[in-house]
């Protein structure tokens, strides 16, 4: 009861901060809206103002608030998957990126959009409204098993195996993506870039309901699943030993893994390392244990994301960052101390 008390505790404090930085993010920009409060805005909004300029409730509501909620979900959801994933694994190093999961969703929905053009007309008009969030979740889904085949034998699976075939993987996704941005239209080859670098700037709300859906099937599956990953970490045999149903966990999170990264991807890009960075900042104070490491993974994910993007849309004023740049030179630092880690303890 007293590790429960501790961890509603942190959940706590993280939420608040969470809705301190929302708050923040509401106010950074560059639009005027004549000298009032974006909250006063906000008001005007809620209460349908007919006094409200359109200008300023687009602003609002369908560029400022809608980009803020996709960051929310977009970083829970990409902390969440790369903890999941170094829990199955037991390795810090398996996320998304590490195991070619964001490259194979990156890959499926570049296809989508070079050559769907093509087959597009063919297809029902519910799949052609999201033939590209699709492609992203197949290619994710197609890259987690194919690694996940490769490096396992015997029912047990070799890490080394596992990072090395993401490697291969990934470089043979990015090497096709980079074919289709070279036959690519001027209209795609923009698209293809947003999806390289990463952005928040495509939020619209419809989106965000389809995240807010994915993130709730995804959290009820895999939140209760603290327990069963600490049982992993002392090795699938003891785990089994303990009631865990390891097989059936493994293709849980492969699946669940593989739908929150290829819808995350299908909307915002490809933005790295935040299932690494995440993880690793709530190892350094919870260790290895997953029943609190998994639920604040939720919101510090949240948390890194709201902050890049805000420094994404203001850093470099009234341009924008691509937000992929900036997760990647904090990411990349801490991959290095990672392995310096790992080069000491062996």
């Amino acid at each position: 009861m007293k590790a429960q008390s501790k961890l509603y505790f942190y959940l706590t404090i993280s939420a608040l901060l969470l809705v301190i930085l929302a708050i923040v993010a509401l106010y950074i920009g560059v639009y005027d809206f004549n000298g009032a409060s974006p909250f006063t805005v906000l008001g005007q909004f809620i209460k349908d103002d007919p006094n409200l300029a359109l200008s300023d409730k687009y602003v609002i509501w369908d560029v400022r608030a809608s980009r803020i909620i996709m960051a929310i979900l977009v970083g829970s959801m990409l902390a969440v998957s790369g903890t999941t994933l170094q829990g199955l694994f037991k390795n810090p190093l398996a996320t998304g990126e590490a195991i070619g999961l964001t490259s194979g969703a990156t890959l499926l929905a570049a296809i989508a959009i070079v050559l769907g053009g093509h087959f597009k007309q063919y297809l029902p008009e519910m799949v052609q409204f999201s033939l590209v969030g699709i492609s992203a979740f197949v290619g994710a889904l197609l890259a987690m098993m194919l690694v996940y085949r490769i490096s396992t034998s015997a029912g047990k699976t070799n890490v080394v195996m596992m990072l090395l075939s993401g490697v291969a993987i990934t470089s043979i996704g990015f090497s096709i993506t980079g074919f289709l941005i070279y036959i690519s239209k001027d209209e795609q080859l923009r698209d293809l870039t947003f999806w390289n670098m990463g952005s928040l700037a495509g939020a619209t709300w419809a989106k965000n309901i389809v995240l807010t859906v994915v993130l709730i099937i995804a959290y009820i599956i895999l939140l209760p699943k603290g327990k069963a990953l600490n049982a992993m970490m002392l090795g699938e045999k003891d785990a089994q030993h303990l009631g865990i149903n390891v097989e059936r966990l493994k293709k849980q999170i492969v699946i669940i893994t593989s739908l929150m990264v290829g819808t995350c991807v299908a909307f915002s890009g490809t933005i790295g390392f935040v299932g690494l960075i995440v993880p690793y900042i709530l190892r350094l104070l919870f260790k290895s244990n997953y029943v609190f490491i998994l639920p604040l993974s939720a919101v510090l994910g949240s948390i890194l994301l709201l902050i890049a993007d805000t420094f994404s849309r203001s850093i470099v004023a009234p341009s924008e960052l691509p937000i992929g740049i900036l997760t990647s030179l904090i990411g990349g630092p801490i991959f290095i101390a990672i392995l310096i880690k790992f080069k000491k303890s062996l």
